[in-house]
Formats: structure tokens, sequence, C-alpha cells
């Protein structure tokens, strides 16, 4: 665990490997110290970096140096709990990878960790060695679902905090795989991001995205992720991504919001495809 200070708040971020011993079926071993460093960055939920990468942060410490932080508004990063920008959390991923000392690093952005992520690839080039978003979007106002979505989850948070938990399931799951967990699995879904203050800042954060003018400055070579079955940040969403970063390249997975939940094998395999290939 490390912390890095930026502006008020103190920015809780985590490195596992080169030398973390990783247990493999023939036995543990040390990440290599070849490829550079993946940072991941989380979506909206206050459950930050655990609730999102802690499942999935450990299938990328076999070929790399991983680091996951905590973005103001997530409850290990503790800030005056002003409101947020695109700008400010990018600052924050920004501090991180010259903190971490581990030299330019792969990104890789989530949900509302997408459009952060293009910040930092954009605004700070020599950071940034390849980039991957996923499940994002670039701007809200104009893109009437986005907008009227974000508007429910705060009104939910402000007034109906179960019918919120549910929402965010509805929407951040495809119904072949609510329906393939049953209900026990679904209910136990419902409470995993809780309108605290902290979330229903991003969700804040969520209805003033607009990264549009920022894209066309990203050099970084690119893969953007798209959900065939996404629910909360429609597929199309990505597909406008890509068209706007130049020399993109473009995957799509038959998967809801939460890809790397549904599909979690696909999801690695095409991240480190995408990685692999590039750092060969």
């Amino acid at each position: 665990m490390a912390i890095v200070t930026v502006g008020p708040a103190r920015v809780h971020y985590d490195v596992e490997g080169p030398s973390a011993r990783i247990d493999h079926p023939t036995g543990p071993r040390s990440a290599p110290a070849s490829a550079p460093a993946l940072l991941l960055v989380h979506g909206t939920g206050s459950g930050g970096a655990v609730v999102n990468w802690g499942q999935t942060a450990p299938r990328f410490t076999t070929d790399r140096t991983v680091i996951t932080l905590d973005l103001s508004g997530a409850d290990r990063t503790l800030d005056d709990g002003s409101p947020l920008t695109v700008e400010a959390l990018a600052a924050q991923v920004i501090a991180v990878i010259e903190d971490a000392g581990t030299g330019p690093v792969d990104l890789l952005g989530f949900s509302m960790g997408s459009p952060v992520s293009a910040t930092v690839a954009a605004l700070r080039p020599d950071l940034v060695n390849r980039l991957v978003l996923v499940a994002g979007w670039a701007y809200t106002e104009g893109d009437e679902y986005l907008r009227n979505l974000f508007t429910l989850w705060q009104r939910l948070g402000e007034f109906d905090p179960a019918g919120f938990g549910r929402s965010v399931t509805m929407t951040g799951f495809s119904r072949g795989f609510l329906n393939a967990i049953g209900r026990e699995g679904v209910e136990a879904l419902v409470p995993n991001m809780p309108p605290t203050p902290g979330t229903l800042r991003h969700v804040a954060l969520d209805l003033a995205v607009d990264i549009r003018e920022l894209l066309p400055r990203i050099t970084a070579e690119t893969l953007v992720v798209g959900c065939a079955q996404d629910a909360t940040v429609p597929v199309e969403n990505s597909r406008e991504l890509h068209e706007a970063i130049g020399g993109s390249a473009y995957a799509e997975i038959d998967a809801g919001h939460v890809v790397f939940f549904e599909k979690e094998d696909e999801f690695v395999r095409t991240v480190t495809d995408f990685l692999g290939s590039a750092a060969a």
C-alpha cells in the first residue's frame, strides 16, 4: 500500500509484482520485470479498486507489475469532499504513475475510469505506453440515454438507496448473466455499490463528462473495448470512442457493462493479446 498527496486528496494505491511470488500449477514464480507496468483505473463506486479489480488484477500479475489506485470518491482515498472533475482525477492517476516509479505504464480504464484514462493519455503522453478503454464514453450532455440514467441514479441515491442498488445491478449486467446466477446471486449483487456520498460524487462527475476535444491528442497505441449488451454505457459509445481516436483498435465482447465479471477469461485474453503483441 502507498499514498500520494494530490491537492487535498491522499490517494491510496497498491503495487503488485514484479517481485511478488505468484502461485501457478507448476509452482510459484516471480513475474518478469521486462513488461511495462499495467495501471488499472476503476469505474463509478466508492468501493474503488477492490470491488472492480480485486478478482481480475491477479490475472495480470504473472506477466507484469500491476498498479491499482482509489480515485477520490472511493473509500480508501481521503479528500475534502469537493465536486470531482475528469481533470482532477486524471491528475491523481498521473501522480500515482510518477510516485510508483515504474516509468511509462500501460493504462486501462473501465467505465468512469475510461474518460479519466483517456485524459491522462492526452495530457501526458510521456507516461502512457499503451491505452485500453473499456465500456467508456466521451460525453454525457447530448446523449439523452446517459444523461437520464445518471440523473435517475442521483435521484434514487438520494431518495431510494435500495432502488439505486437494483438499478445499478439491472444495468450493470446482461439479462442472460442475471438469469444464470439466479435470484440468490442477484440479491448478493444488489448491495455491491451503495449510494454513498463518494459514489454519488462519481455519478455527478459522470453527468459532466466531455472529453471530445482531448481525444485527437491521444498518440498512445489504443484498444477500445465495447460490451455488446451494455445497458449502462451502450456499446455505441465505445464505437464512437474508437472512431474518434486515430489508429485505435476495437474489440467487442458479448457481455453487459461489468465485462470482467461476466466474461473474465475473454476480457483478460482480449487485454493481454493487445498488450502482449504490442510489447513483442
